[in-house]
């Protein structure tokens, strides 16, 4: 079994080539311990090499409308016309009754919903 760092965007490919080749691979056996070793290298490095940056509370409210089908007037069901069009254009931070509905009728974290965000004043 031979095992090196990943240090390039060539060794990430010769990696996850070797990863497809592996998979379904015994968990204990010798392939399933490379695989293992070879997964967490790729994690590594691929966390190194492109970073996701963490929404700020817009982007994650924007980021679960587009993914579960809302739109504009399914925020503003909750908040109101005028405070939907004002969070989404960053002209008023989001208050702790608006995360409160947003996180309980969307299933949107808090933690996230409650930090700090730059706003268009």
């Amino acid at each position: 079994m031979h095992i090196r760092p990943i240090k390039t965007d060539a060794d990430h490919e010769e990696a996850l080539s070797r990863i497809e080749k592996l998979w379904g691979a015994e968990q204990g056996s010798e392939d399933g311990d490379l695989l293992d070793v070879l997964v967490t290298l790729v994690e590594v490095y691929e966390r190194a090499r492109w970073p996701i940056k963490p929404l700020d509370p817009v982007e994650a409210i924007e980021a679960e409308m587009a993914m579960n089908g809302r739109s504009r007037a399914d925020l503003a069901a909750l908040l109101g016309q005028s405070r939907a069009t004002e969070i989404l254009g960053r002209k008023r931070a989001l208050t702790l009754p608006m995360i409160r509905k947003i996180a309980r009728a969307w299933h949107v974290p808090e933690k996230v919903l409650v930090q700090e965000y730059a706003l268009n004043v």
